[in-house]
């Protein structure tokens, strides 16, 4: 199996209520990207605009090449704060993933996630999402 040709990460908070600043504050880290429910969202490669259905905060590691997503979301944890009472408060609070796009080049790339990243993700209370991405164009 050839490494994976490229990958995204993203910590991911939704939320109707969301509030970025007290996500800030108790993570410890400013976001990416943020926005709060019914804001104008302008996209910045087609300009186009909508509404936010929904509060959102989001905390992206450097995409890479080749693809790395387990040092990516060691990454972005690294930033924030180890206390699990806050990780709970949240997760409890909002719906909270790891965003990964994986971007292969070939039928058969692949990646893996160490049991020290598992077992991070799990006591944090964190799915994982996985966007595919193949350069076939089929």
């Amino acid at each position: 199996m050839a490494a994976l040709s490229g990958s995204a990460a993203s910590l991911r908070f939704f939320g109707d209520d969301l509030d970025h600043d007290e996500l800030t504050k108790l993570l410890g880290c400013p976001p990416t990207k943020s926005e709060r429910k019914g804001e104008e969202i302008v996209g910045k490669v087609t300009g186009q605009k909508r509404i936010a259905r929904g509060g959102g905060w989001r905390l992206s590691a450097e995409r890479r090449g080749p693809g790395d997503f387990d040092d990516q979301i060691s990454e972005i944890l690294d930033r924030l704060t180890d206390d699990m009472n806050i990780w709970q408060n949240l997760t409890s609070r909002y719906r909270a993933d790891i965003f990964c796009g994986l971007f292969m080049k070939e039928g058969n790339e692949g990646v893996s996630l160490s049991n020290e990243t598992l077992q991070r993700l799990a006591e944090r209370g964190l799915t994982i999402d996985f966007d595919i991405y193949d350069s076939s164009g089929k």
